[in-house]
C-alpha cells in the first residue's frame, strides 16, 4: 500500500484538537508527514495523549481568548494550514434561553473561530495557504432544540465564503458542514446521556441515525480525510466551498 505524505515538511494549527474531528485530522496530518502541528485546545491531557511523530506545540486555552491569539500568531509565521474546529453544542429552544446561555455558544463557535481564521490567514502571508472551517448541517438544515448551535455554524460557513475572497488568490479557505458524528460533543447533552444510561451508547447513536439515509453516523477519521482533501493540493481549486458530509441526512 502507497503511503500517503502530501503534507511533507509544511505546517498546520488545529483547534479543538483534544478530541473527536480534531484529534483525528492532527493524527491524519502528521501520519501524512506534517512537519510542526500547532494544537489548541482547553484539554491539555487529551492533546498530549495524541503522541504525534511530529514536531508539536501545545496551546492551552480557549480559542474565543484574544490574548492566546495574540501571543501565538508570530509563532506560527509561515503556517501552511489551518482547521478552525473548536466548538462546543448546546440544546434548548430559543424562546427559553438565557442571553448567557446564547453568548457561551457564539463566544466559542464563532468569535473564537474568527479569531482563529484571522490570526491564521495573517501567519500564512503572502506565500498561501489553505483552511478549512468546521460547521455542521445544522448550519444548512434548520434543527429546531438546538438554538445557538445551528446559528453559530450557519455563520461560519458563511465566515468562510467571505474568507475565501478576501484570501484570493493565495488562500484558500472551505467549510464542512458533517451530519452525525460519532464524538464527545454528545455529552454536552443531557437527553443524550440519559439514553446512553439507558441503552448504551451504540444503541443510542444508532436511534439518532434513523433519519439518515446512510443509517449511522460517521467517524471522525472520516470526516477528518474530507478535511484532509480540502486542505490538500488536491483541492486546489476548491475554495469558497461548504462540502456536506452527511450520509444523505440533508437530501
Amino acid at each position: 500500500m502507497t503511503e500517503i505524505r502530501d503534507f511533507e515538511g509544511r505546517s498546520a494549527l488545529v483547534t479543538g484538537a483534544a478530541s473527536g474531528i480534531g484529534a483525528a485530522c492532527a493524527k491524519a496530518l502528521a501520519e501524512r508527514g506534517v512537519a510542526r502541528l500547532f494544537l489548541v485546545d482547553v484539554d491539555e491531557t487529551g492533546m498530549a495523549e495524541l503522541r504525534l511523530d511530529c514536531d508539536v506545540e501545545i496551546i492551552v486555552g480557549s480559542v474565543a481568548d484574544e490574548a492566546l491569539w495574540q501571543d501565538l500568531e508570530p509563532r506560527m509565521s509561515g503556517l501552511d494550514h489551518a482547521v478552525v474546529n473548536a466548538g462546543i453544542g448546546a440544546g434548548g429552544k430559543l424562546s427559553e434561553l438565557s442571553f448567557a446561555d446564547w453568548r457561551r455558544v457564539m463566544d466559542v463557535n464563532l468569535d473564537g473561530a474568527f479569531l482563529t481564521l484571522g490570526a491564521s490567514m495573517r501567519a500564512m502571508g503572502e506565500d498561501g495557504g489553505s483552511a478549512v472551517i468546521t460547521s455542521s448541517t445544522t448550519g444548512v438544515k434548520a434543527i429546531g432544540g438546538i438554538g445557538p448551535y445551528g446559528v453559530s455554524k450557519a455563520a461560519v460557513a458563511h465566515m468562510a465564503r467571505i474568507a475565501a475572497l478576501d484570501g484570493a488568490p493565495s488562500i484558500r479557505v472551505n467549510a464542512i458542514a458533517p451530519g452525525g458524528v460519532d464524538t464527545n460533543i454528545w455529552n454536552s447533552s443531557e437527553d443524550f446521556l440519559r439514553s446512553v444510561e439507558a441503552q448504551g451508547r451504540e444503541e443510542t447513536l444508532k436511534a439518532m441515525a434513523s433519519t439518515t439515509p446512510s443509517g449511522r453516523f460517521a467517524s471522525s477519521k472520516e470526516i477528518a480525510d474530507n478535511i484532509l482533501y480540502l486542505l490538500s493540493d488536491a483541492g486546489s481549486n476548491l475554495t469558497g466551498h461548504v462540502l456536506v458530509s452527511d450520509g444523505g441526512f440533508t437530501l
